[in-house]
C-alpha cells in the first residue's frame, strides 16, 4: 500500500502539468495597428440617366440620345471607354392607368441607364458635376474619392502596424526585465479603407465682402483624404534578462 501511494504522489505533479492550459515557454501577445492617409487623385462618380415619355419606344431613343451626348462630352475629360462602366437599359411604366375619377390617364414610361465613371483628373471634378447637371443628369448619387497607389499604400499600413506590434512588445517586456524573442505566430490580419474629410487645408479663396463688418471675408476648403488601416495580432516569445 505504502508503495502504491508512493507511485501516485510522483505521477500526481506530472499529470497536472500536463493538464494545464499554460504556455510551456513565456510569451507576450500584443496588437499593432497604423493608419496610413493620402490625398486621393482619383475621383468615381455614379450617375442615373432617365428619360419619361408616354412611349415606351420613344423613353428609350431620348435615352439612347442623351447617352451618345454623355459619350461624345466625357473625351474632353480624358475619360475613355475603360473608364465608364454603364447597366443596361431599363424601361418601366410609371403612374397609373387610371386617376381617382375613374378616367383613364396617359401612361408614362420610364428608360433608366446607370453609369460609373472614372475621373483620373481629380481637379476636374467640379467640371464634370457641371456637365453632368447641363445634360440634365438626373441624380449625381455619389462622388467616391480613391488614391492611384491604394495596393501600395496599404502595403505601408501592414508594414507600420508590424513595426507598431514590435514596439509594442518591447516596451512592455522592457518594463518586466525581460526581452523579445522569436515570433510565435501573427495572426487576424484586418485590413480597410475609407474616405473622409480632413483637417481643413490652410487654402484661403478671397470672395465678396458680406457688409463692412466682413472687409476680408474667406472660406476654408476641408481637405477630402483616403485612409488606409491595417492591424495584426503577434505572439512573441520572451527571454529572461537575468
Amino acid at each position: 500500500m505504502k508503495l502504491i501511494t508512493a507511485i501516485f504522489l510522483t505521477l500526481f505533479p506530472l499529470i497536472t502539468f500536463a493538464n494545464s492550459s499554460l504556455p510551456t515557454s513565456r510569451q507576450i501577445s500584443v496588437q499593432g495597428t497604423a493608419e496610413v492617409l493620402a490625398i486621393p487623385d482619383i475621383a468615381k462618380i455614379l450617375f442615373q440617366i432617365i428619360s419619361i415619355k408616354n412611349e415606351p419606344l420613344a423613353a428609350k431613343n431620348d435615352l439612347d440620345n442623351k447617352v451618345n451626348l454623355l459619350i461624345d462630352g466625357l473625351s474632353q475629360f480624358e475619360i475613355t471607354a475603360d473608364d465608364v462602366v454603364a447597366s443596361s437599359v431599363k424601361v418601366e411604366k410609371t403612374g397609373m392607368d387610371y386617376i381617382e375619377t375613374g378616367h383613364q390617364a396617359p401612361a408614362e414610361y420610364a428608360a433608366i441607364r446607370t453609369f460609373e465613371v472614372t475621373l483620373k483628373n481629380i481637379e476636374r471634378v467640379n467640371d464634370l458635376s457641371d456637365f453632368l447637371l447641363n445634360l440634365k443628369v438626373n441624380a449625381i448619387q455619389n462622388t467616391e474619392f480613391l488614391s492611384s497607389k491604394a495596393e501600395l499604400l496599404q502595403a505601408q499600413a501592414t508594414q507600420q502596424a508590424l513595426n507598431n506590434a514590435k514596439e509594442k512588445a518591447n516596451m512592455l517586456a522592457n518594463s518586466f526585465g525581460t526581452k523579445v524573442g522569436e515570433v510565435r505566430t501573427i495572426s487576424s490580419t484586418q485590413k480597410s479603407v475609407y474616405s473622409g474629410f480632413g483637417a481643413a487645408v490652410k487654402k484661403i479663396d478671397r470672395v465678396n465682402p458680406i457688409s463692412d463688418s466682413f472687409p476680408k471675408a474667406r472660406k476654408n476648403y476641408l481637405q477630402q483624404t483616403v485612409s488606409f488601416k491595417s492591424s495584426i495580432n503577434v505572439v512573441f516569445d520572451l527571454e529572461i534578462t537575468n
